[in-house]
């Protein structure tokens, strides 16, 4: 699939199969086992995107491309940054919305669109968690070039790496397609992100957690 239909199908599935799994996920709601090391990987990986940013954000502007409910952009906002959450997802972005603390250092303004949009401006830092994943090297480079113009300091973000584990998931999605199942997940070599990008990545680390197996990047243009 290219980037518009991918975009489609992960809308879809966010806004009309997935929406309440992923308002339990990302509550304090108790969850089954394999869930709650989901929910435990994807709090790291969190931590670690913020930790890629200045520990000082005040007045920096920051695109938290596919905020999905909001937690990433919540603690952006309160270390001072200006945040604009842009998910796909209008489901999602009204979760973010009654989530909001009443009080951040920074501002906190969300909305429901294309992470791509020219329209959003200039950010002085990108993190986009989690939501890269169901793009090919191809499509990730053509993202990152797009972004490049608007981007004065650094993107942090993640993908799914090339694992046993990951490549078992993704070929059992291959063989049994649904129709409500999540997008597929694309597994990747980081090498192979930086070639499309003429090098411009540099590896973080790799989060794992039960199911959750993640790898953070940082792209700078």
């Amino acid at each position: 699939m290219n980037y518009e239909a991918t975009r489609t199908r992960v809308e879809t599935y966010f806004d009309k199969t997935a929406t309440k799994t992923w308002e339990q996920l990302t509550s304090d709601a108790p969850v089954s086992g394999i869930r709650a090391t989901v929910r435990a990987g994807r709090d790291r990986m969190r931590d670690l995107l913020i930790a890629q940013l200045p520990a000082d954000l005040r007045g920096a502007r920051v695109l938290d491309a596919g905020c999905g409910t909001g937690a990433l952009a919540f603690e952006l906002a309160k270390r001072g940054a200006d945040v604009v959450g842009v998910d796909i997802s209008p489901q999602l972005i009204d979760i973010a919305n009654k989530r909001r603390p009443d009080r951040v250092a920074g501002s906190l303004a969300f909305s429901a669109g294309d992470m791509l949009d020219k329209r959003l401006g200039h950010f002085d830092h990108i993190v986009a968690m989690d939501s890269l994943i169901y793009y090919t090297a191809d499509d990730i480079g053509k993202i990152l070039d797009g972004i490049a113009p608007r981007l004065g300091g650094n993107m942090a973000f993640t993908v799914a790496p090339r694992t046993p584990l990951l490549m078992m998931m993704w070929r059992a999605g291959k063989l049994f397609p649904r129709s409500d199942r999540s997008p597929t997940m694309i597994p990747h070599q980081s090498y192979k992100i930086a070639a499309a990008t003429r090098g411009k990545i540099r590896e973080i680390e790799r989060v794992s957690s039960g199911f959750y197996i993640s790898q953070a990047l940082e792209f700078r243009a």
